[in-house]
């Protein structure tokens, strides 16, 4: 049986721990909170998964530093998962590209990456209540579940 962890950060409105705790359940993962983790845990664990909200463009900073402490690690598979007030667009809102290569530097093979909305009542949406209420939604909670079912796909296959 493959061992879980999920780590995540989830500041603001608690969309990040939501996804974060469907995935963990589909997948029978631990979770933790970014400040519960601790860089020696991660020997006892296959997959690892990172997520944060996304704040300026990127994962959460807290999120990033934990990852570039981490020692160099083998044979780790990742995935990593997000919410956002933007939708994700590959060539111009690609968030996930510094968590990733981060992870790839300390030798994680990321096998998958999810994301979806979260109400954001960041600066100037603040005067409106926000964006994106309501979200993460049903829908947003249920692709996170089918996120979690392909990686449970890929671990049957792939590790």
């Amino acid at each position: 049986m493959i061992k879980t962890l999920i780590i995540y950060t989830s500041v603001h409105h608690g969309n990040t721990e939501r996804v974060a705790k469907v995935i963990a359940s589909v997948l029978n993962a631990d979770l933790l909170q970014l400040k519960q983790a601790a860089t020696s845990m991660f020997e006892q664990y296959d997959l690892i998964g990172f997520g944060s909200g996304i704040c300026f463009g990127k994962h959460h900073k807290n999120l990033l530093n934990f990852v570039n402490v981490l020692p160099k690690l083998k044979n780790k598979k990742a995935f990593i998962f997000s919410t956002s007030g933007l939708r994700k667009i590959r060539f111009v809102h690609n968030f996930d590209k510094p968590l990733r290569e981060k992870l790839q530097l300390k030798g994680f093979d990321i096998i998958g990456e999810f994301s979806c909305r979260g109400l954001d009542t960041y600066r100037a949406t603040k005067l409106v209540g926000g964006i994106n209420k309501g979200r993460p939604n049903t829908e947003d909670l249920s692709q996170a579940e089918d996120f979690a079912e392909s990686l449970k796909n890929f671990n049957a296959t792939g590790l």
